[in-house]
């Protein structure tokens, strides 16, 4: 049986990486580790590799190779077409969609 946890996260996780990456470039695995540290979930490297694959060829994203230690990492950054893309998902949680969370997490007074 799926775990209904595990579908609802799959659900925000284009959101939360474009969220995320829009407060500064990332790389691959700094997103699944904060993804991780934020939702208790883990997001599989098989799961959001396409996805930023995706984005980067749609023009969402921007990827540069760039050198960590002995390691080359991919760093992801929005472009303005990325940037636009998250202001409209943004709004997507804007009211009335802003209540049913804050009702969900507990945080509306009834």
């Amino acid at each position: 049986m799926v775990d209904i946890v595990d579908a609802f996260v799959r659900g925000l996780e284009k959101p939360l990486v474009l969220w995320l990456i829009s407060q500064r470039p990332r790389h691959g695995y700094e997103l699944i580790k904060e993804i991780r540290r934020l939702t208790g979930q883990n997001l599989k490297p098989s799961v959001l590799y396409p996805l930023l694959y995706q984005l980067e060829s749609d023009g969402f994203l921007a990827g540069e190779w760039v050198r960590k230690g002995r390691r080359e990492l991919r760093r992801y950054c929005l472009t303005e077409k990325g940037k636009t893309l998250f202001v409209k998902v943004r709004g997507l949680f804007s009211n009335p969609i802003r209540r049913v969370i804050a009702d969900l997490i507990g945080e509306l007074e009834r």
